[in-house]
C-alpha cells in the first residue's frame, strides 16, 4: 500500500541555456519550488557557467544539449531557453530522448513546426507545454479578472502595449536573429501580446498589421502595431516597440460601464534582474502609486493590482507532470499565436 504522506520525487530537470530565459525566468522558480530539482544547467558561454555554479551549485554545468541525452536516465524534464531559432528542434530532441518539456516563448518559428512537435510529444506520451509567463503578469492577471467580474461592462477595445526607448541595444543573439530564425519583436514580445488578447477575447477573425524597422541596420522587425477582430466582437489595438520615447498606458480597456487603464510593466522581472528572489517578502506585489484606474469620467477609482506570480506556472506544470491536473499552457495556444504572427507578416508584407 501506498503511504499517501510519503514525499513525492522531485521533478529533476535541465535547463538549457542560461541567458535571459534560463538564469531569470526558469532556474530561480525551480529552485524555489520544493517540488523540482534543479540538476542540469547547458551554457558554454564561461562567464555563464561560472554564474551557474556560484548560483545553483547542487546543478550540474555542461557545454551542450547532447549532454543532457545522454543524462536523461536521470531527469524527468527539460525547460528550452535558448535562442528562438533553436526551440524545434531542442524540442525535438528531447522528447525523443524521453523527456518532458518546456519550450520557452516563441514555441517555435513556424506554426507547421509546432504542430509537429504536438504530434511528436502526443506519439511518444510526453508533456510538452510553452512557458507564456506573462499570463501571470499581476497587471494582466487584474484585467482578466475584471473582465471575467463583469465591472467593465461589455468590452469594446482592448489596448495593449510593451513599448521603451532603445535605440541602440546591446548586442545579442536578439539584434542578429531575422525573421526566418525567430527574431523581431513581433516574435518576441508579440508572441505575449497576441495570446493575452486570444485569452481574454477568443480566436481573431481577422487582422491589420503594420511591421516596421526603425533602427539603421536592423534585420528584424522593432516597431510593430496589430488591429485583432476577435470573433466575439472585441477589437485589440497591441503595439510593441523599442523606439517609444514615451510609452503609452501598458492596458486600456473600454466597455460599456467602465474603462481601466495602467502604466508600467510588471515588476518581476526586473526585480529577478537586480537579484530578487521569488521567496523574497513582496515578491510580485505592485505598489499602490502604480495600481491602474477603473471608471468613467471624472469618477474612477484606483484598483488594486494582484500579485505577479510566475511561479504558478512551475504549479500547476508539477501537477500536470503528477497526473494532477492539465497543462498550464496548451501547447496548440502556442501554435495558434504562431499562426497569427505568419498572417501579420504576410499582411504587412502584401502591402509593401
Amino acid at each position: 500500500m501506498t503511504d499517501a504522506t510519503a514525499p513525492r520525487a522531485r521533478i529533476r530537470t535541465a535547463v538549457v541555456g542560461f541567458g535571459t530565459a534560463g538564469r531569470v525566468f526558469h532556474a530561480p522558480f525551480l529552485e524555489a519550488d520544493p517540488a523540482y530539482s534543479l540538476d542540469v544547467v547547458v551554457t558554454s558561454n564561461p562567464e555563464r557557467r561560472a554564474e551557474a555554479a556560484v548560483r545553483h551549485p547542487a546543478a550540474r554545468v555542461v557545454d551542450r544539449p547532447s549532454d543532457v541525452w545522454d543524462l536523461a536516465e536521470e531527469l524527468d524534464l527539460v525547460v528550452i531557453g535558448s535562442p528562438s531559432g533553436t526551440h524545434a528542434a531542442l524540442a525535438a530532441a528531447a522528447l525523443d530522448a524521453g523527456l518532458d518539456v518546456v519550450v520557452d516563448k516563441p514555441f517555435a518559428v513556424t506554426a507547421e513546426e509546432g504542430r509537429a512537435l504536438i504530434a511528436q510529444a502526443q506519439r511518444l506520451g510526453r508533456k510538452l507545454t510553452v512557458f507564456q509567463n506573462r499570463r501571470w503578469d499581476g497587471d494582466f492577471r487584474t484585467v482578466r479578472s475584471l473582465v471575467a467580474d463583469g465591472r467593465l461592462g461589455e468590452v469594446h477595445r482592448f489596448e495593449s502595449r510593451f513599448e521603451w526607448f532603445k535605440p541602440s541595444p546591446p548586442a545579442s543573439w536578439k539584434t542578429e536573429a531575422t525573421v526566418a530564425e525567430g527574431g523581431g519583436i513581433l516574435y518576441d514580445l508579440g508572441t505575449h501580446l497576441i495570446d493575452q488578447a486570444v485569452q481574454l477575447f477568443g480566436p481573431v477573425a481577422d487582422l491589420y498589421a503594420e511591421v516596421g524597422r526603425r533602427r539603421a541596420g536592423a534585420v528584424a522587425d522593432d516597431d510593430v502595431f496589430l488591429a485583432l477582430q476577435h470573433r466575439s466582437g472585441v477589437t485589440s489595438h497591441l503595439w510593441m516597440n523599442g523606439l517609444a520615447p514615451v510609452p503609452g498606458p501598458r492596458f486600456h480597456l473600454v466597455g460599456s460601464r467602465a474603462g481601466y487603464t495602467s502604466w508600467g510593466l510588471d515588476g518581476q522581472e526586473p526585480a529577478l534582474k537586480s537579484g530578487a528572489l521569488p521567496t523574497d517578502p513582496g515578491f510580485g506585489e505592485t505598489p499602490e502609486e502604480r495600481w491602474g484606474v477603473l471608471g468613467a469620467g471624472d469618477d474612477v477609482t484606483r484598483v488594486p493590482t494582484l500579485r505577479g506570480d510566475y511561479g504558478g506556472f512551475y504549479r500547476l506544470l508539477a501537477d500536470a507532470l503528477r497526473g494532477d491536473g492539465p497543462l498550464p499552457v496548451d501547447p496548440a495556444d502556442a501554435v495558434g499565436v504562431l499562426e497569427l504572427i505568419e498572417r501579420a507578416h504576410a499582411e504587412a508584407s502584401a502591402r509593401v
